[in-house]
């Protein structure tokens, strides 16, 4: 490891690089750390800091990123991708994030996927112990397709003719906010923005007053074969009728024609029950 230096994380001028760093170690369990959809959805989010991201950090071994540590949206969590070969360096960066991504309070909770067994066991040396741990959903296209069907009276929106308005306020109403949306449509616009977006497979559905009434967001990493779900919402009259079904059915048709072997979903109960399957586990750490 005497040629691997640490640096500071430069928002502007390492985004592309460390993007291709998680696309060239990415692992359907998520063993070497989170996929590059996951870090890229964070930065676009209107409520992420970033003026804080100099406190991610960089490792690079003549000239090749092999580690990072980073921070979702606010500082006080911290997540480790690393590449294999290179584990003697998680001790110094768990160190990095006790003393550049606790908050305020000098609170630090470890994101930690289950699968990063290395990591876990240095942590565990370290002094810290598991606070939670949860399932997450994610469908294997091995299984066969996933075809909920359409109910009766309800319509896919075509991926050219959607409302940027209309999209918002239904994802805002399906996170059960009753008020205008924060950010307005804008957000929408500066989602679509981001470098790798593909808003051109998100999914809507509209009742027959072409009212907007369930909406899911696709991130497509190609590389990975990767169908990466960000977000879903259902506006809450609206629910129990079939229609997350039916949209991410919709999804699996759009992307398996892509190259994608799986799709991600999230730790609701909801996805297990349509044969999602917890390939992956998530789990906090904290010292005790």
């Amino acid at each position: 490891m005497n040629n691997v230096i640490k640096r500071p994380y430069r928002r502007l001028a390492d985004f592309m690089k460390v993007y291709q760093f998680m696309i060239d170690n990415y692992s359907v369990d998520w063993k070497n750390g989170a996929p590059a959809t996951f870090f890229e959805y964070a930065q676009m989010l209107f409520w992420t800091d970033n003026s804080q991201s100099h406190r991610n950090a960089i490792w690079e071994d003549k000239g090749e990123i092999v580690g990072f540590c980073f921070y979702e949206s606010q500082i006080g969590k911290a997540f480790f991708n690393l590449k294999e070969g290179y584990e003697k360096l998680i001790p110094e960066m768990i160190e990095h994030a006790e003393q550049r991504l606790s908050n305020d309070g000098g609170s630090l909770e470890l994101s930690l996927f289950m699968s990063q067994k290395n990591v876990i066991e240095v942590a565990k040396n370290m002094g810290y112990e598991k606070t939670n741990e949860w399932k997450y959903g994610i469908y294997d296209f091995s299984k066969g397709p996933l075809n909920y069907q359409l109910p009766e009276g309800f319509f896919f929106e075509e991926p050219g003719k959607q409302d940027m308005k209309k999209k918002i306020e239904a994802f805002w109403r399906g996170f059960d906010h009753d008020t205008e949306p924060e950010g307005g449509v804008e957000r929408g616009y500066n989602l679509m923005s981001a470098p790798y977006a593909t808003p051109e497979l998100d999914v809507v559905i509209k009742n027959s007053r072409g009212e907007y009434v369930c909406c899911a967001g696709m991130w497509m990493v190609p590389e990975n074969n990767l169908a990466y779900l960000e977000p879903l919402a259902t506006v809450p009259e609206y629910r129990k009728m079939g229609l997350a079904s039916a949209a991410l059915s919709e999804l699996y048709r759009r992307t398996v024609a892509l190259g994608a072997t799986h799709m991600t979903g999230g730790g609701n109960g909801f996805y297990f029950a349509i044969s999602f399957e917890p390939l992956v586990k998530w789990s906090s750490w904290k010292k005790i």
